[in-house]
Formats: C-alpha cells, sequence, structure tokens
C-alpha cells in the first residue's frame, strides 16, 4: 500500500487553511470599496447614487446565491462549486479594475458578489465532513475570524497598494490571488475524507441524517414569525457595517475630516479589529456568562444606536481618537455580533435543517447593504457637492438614516426570542 504523503490530521488542516484564506478574500472584496471610493467616483466621473449602486452590486448576488449554493454544495460537489465561482470573481475582479465605465465596473463587482457567494455555505459542509462536531464549532469561530482579517486588508492594506499602483492594478492583483486561491481548491481541497483516500467512520464527523427535504425545511424556517424578527435585525443592524465600512466611512473621512487615504484606512482598519476581537468574545459571553443569545443582541444594538447617534447629530465634531474607538465598537456591534446572531437562528430550528435556516437568514445582512448603499449614495447626491466633495449636510442627512436603522434593528433584537434559556 503506497504511503501517504500527509497524515489525515496533517489533510484537513492544510484543508481548511485554503479554504480560511479563501474566506479572507471574500471580505476583502466585500469591503474594499470603502477604501477606494473617492478614486473610483472622480475616475469613472460618477456621482453618488451610481457609486452606491455600485457598493451594492455586490450584495444583490451574494444575497441571491446563497440558496443555490447549498444546492450546488449538495449536487455537485463544494470543491468544485467554490473552485468555478471563484474563477468567476477573478473575472470579475480583472473587469472592475480594466472598467472604461461605471457600467462595466458595477458588471465586475457583480461577478465578484457571484463567485465570493459560493464559498461559506460549502466551506461548511466540506468542514462537517472532515472535522468532529467538536472540532467544527471551534473551526467555524476561527474561519468567521479570517473574515476579520480580509477586513483589515481592505482597509489600510489596500490604501497603500492604491498609493503604489492605482486602485485599478490592485483589483487586477487581487483578482490574480483569487485565481491561485481557486486553483488550490481544485486542486488540494476533496469533499470528504475518502476522496482522499482515508477510511473514517461517520461517527468521527460533524454531519448528521438530513430526514426533512429541502422544500419542507424552507417552509419551516419562512413559517416562523421569530425567523423574520431575527432576519430584521440582521437587515437593519448589518446595514449599518455594509454601509459605513463597507463604501461611504472612506469618503466621509477623508471628504469632511480630510484625512488622507492611508490615514482613513487605518480608523477603518478598527472595524476589522473589533470583528477579530469581538467574534470570539461575543461568543463566549453569549455561552458562558449571560448564558443568552438575546441579551447579547440586545447589548449590542443599544451600542449601535449610540454609536450612530454619534455620526448622525455630532458629524464634524468627533475628535480623531474617538473616530478610531467608533470604528473599533462598530466591528463589535454590527459585525462581530452575527456570530451569535446565526447561533440564534441555528437554534430556532431542528439541526437538520441548520444550514437552510441560517442561509436563509444570511439573505437580510446583504438585503440590507444592497439597499441602502444606493438609498445614501442618493441622498448624498441630492445635497450636492462642494468643490467636488459631497457636503457635510449630506452626511448628516445619510447618518440620520443609518440611525433609524439602529432603532429598527434595537425594536427587532427585543422581539428575538431567546434560544439558550428560552
Amino acid at each position: 500500500m503506497k504511503k501517504k504523503l500527509f497524515s489525515y490530521n496533517q489533510y484537513k488542516y492544510i484543508i481548511f487553511w485554503i479554504l480560511a484564506v479563501s474566506y479572507v478574500l471574500v471580505y476583502f472584496h466585500r469591503l474594499c470599496a470603502a477604501v477606494v471610493a473617492v478614486d473610483m467616483m472622480e475616475d469613472l466621473d460618477t456621482g453618488g447614487a451610481l457609486m452606491g449602486l455600485l457598493g451594492a452590486a455586490y450584495f444583490y448576488p451574494y444575497a441571491l446565491m446563497q440558496l443555490p449554493a447549498g444546492l450546488l454544495s449538495d449536487s455537485w460537489g463544494p470543491r468544485r462549486t467554490i473552485t468555478l465561482f471563484f474563477i468567476i470573481a477573478f473575472v470579475g475582479s480583472i473587469v472592475q479594475g480594466m472598467a472604461p465605465t461605471v457600467f462595466w465596473a458595477i458588471t465586475g463587482r457583480a461577478m465578484v458578489g457571484t463567485g465570493v457567494a459560493m464559498l461559506f455555505v460549502p466551506t461548511m459542509k466540506i468542514l462537517a465532513e472532515w472535522f468532529t462536531r467538536k472540532e467544527f464549532s471551534s473551526m467555524t469561530g476561527v474561519l468567521i475570524a479570517m473574515g476579520g482579517l480580509g477586513t483589515l486588508i481592505a482597509t489600510s492594506p489596500l490604501a497603500l497598494l492604491s498609493n503604489a499602483f492605482g486602485w485599478r492594478l490592485s483589483f487586477v492583483i487581487i483578482g490574480i490571488i483569487t485565481l491561485v486561491s481557486a486553483l488550490l481548491v481544485g486542486v488540494v481541497v476533496r469533499d470528504r475524507p475518502s476522496d482522499a483516500g482515508f477510511e473514517v467512520t461517520l461517527d468521527t464527523r460533524a454531519v448528521t441524517d438530513d430526514r426533512i427535504g429541502l422544500a419542507a425545511g424552507v417552509r419551516m424556517v419562512l413559517g416562523h414569525p421569530r425567523f423574520w424578527t431575527l432576519g430584521a435585525w440582521f437587515f437593519f443592524g448589518c446595514a449599518i457595517f455594509f454601509n459605513f465600512g463597507g463604501l461611504w466611512g472612506g469618503p466621509f473621512l477623508m471628504q469632511v475630516y480630510h484625512l488622507s487615504k492611508a490615514e482613513s484606512g487605518n480608523i477603518l482598519s478598527m472595524l476589522a479589529v473589533g470583528m477579530i476581537i469581538g467574534s470570539p468574545l461575543l461568543s463566549f459571553l453569549s455561552d458562558r456568562i449571560f448564558k443568552s443569545r438575546k441579551k447579547m443582541i440586545i447589548m449590542s444594538s443599544v451600542m449601535s444606536l449610540v454609536l450612530t447617534s454619534i455620526l448622525a447629530f455630532h458629524t464634524t465634531g468627533i475628535p480623531l481618537p474617538l473616530l478610531y474607538v467608533l470604528c473599533f465598537f462598530m466591528g463589535f456591534s454590527t459585525n462581530a455580533i452575527v456570530v451569535v446572531g446565526f447561533a440564534a437562528a441555528k437554534e430556532l430550528f431542528p439541526v437538520q435543517i441548520a444550514g437552510t435556516s441560517t442561509g436563509l437568514v444570511n439573505l437580510f445582512p446583504f438585503l440590507g447593504g444592497a439597499i441602502f448603499q444606493p438609498g445614501l449614495g442618493h441622498i448624498l447626491e441630492r445635497y450636492g457637492k462642494v468643490a467636488g466633495s459631497f457636503t457635510v449636510d449630506g452626511y448628516e442627512a445619510a447618518f440620520f438614516i443609518l440611525f433609524c436603522s439602529s432603532c429598527l434593528a434595537l425594536v427587532s433584537s427585543f422581539l428575538i426570542k431567546e434560544t439558550v434559556n428560552g
């Protein structure tokens, strides 16, 4: 019998880290527009409304592809699904970087959103095949933390890359890295241990016998009233992060506070730091200290309300150090908290449809980003420009919308069903 180059334990971690690095790219592509938004608006000669549509072009296809991601993973296999769609993301990144008009930039970004949308759900299926139930939980936490690293790279490092090579070549470079990631998944990753020649008994893996069909599972999830309150909380809460951290935070810092691209990137990087620290911390507090999902979600919603009130009502009077603090806690309250939200979504339903419930609730945050980004861009555009920059009044109006969104998220949080003690 031919001796294998890697043991089973070694190979499963090789697979994990290839997928985890790919997940870094998912978050990078999601939030990269904020740092280079001003450069793109100038180069493509476009206004806030179209720029908002360009930012949202990632979110619409990402949201729509959540259920197909599960179907393709089950029928075609997660490895092939990720490989094919990451190649689509590579092409989209190249198109975006070489776009002669805003139309082609939007087309490229939509292709990127479509491609990277097929990473999270297929990765969950692969990890469930390779890791035990206990390992699966911890590896999922590490995977989400890696998304925080992608957020971090989309701030200061992207600003430096853009300053050195321009935003166009930066997207081309990132596209090439996305292609390399796709090839690594295709060549190295395997859907299950048996595909790599390892014999592993069912009891060692995290998968469970799925006895509920897709149609029945979807009906069960959509028919549960508390699913909709949780979905509303995701929609309104995540809209704040995706709009400030994913698009308009960069132009705001550069145009209102007259910071450089690098300085703005440094401040926005605190969103990633808050996410990286907050994801495991909030999960620990929810599981071990408060023993409650609902309490953590309410507390994060209150924090979000305070932060958006500062942006809306003290738009020009925020001291520079406080901008760092604001972004750090925004990473906590509007992004890291989704770990607790997804746990609540899974616990509302039988474990057999945990993937369905997670996939369906995952539509809401991206719809929030898709709807709010062009909406805020339209508001900024209505207030006009001074010397090529949006006005303070425009940003005040836009951030007031985010404040209202945080109010609705807080109301929704009180209506969420407790899933730990309840």
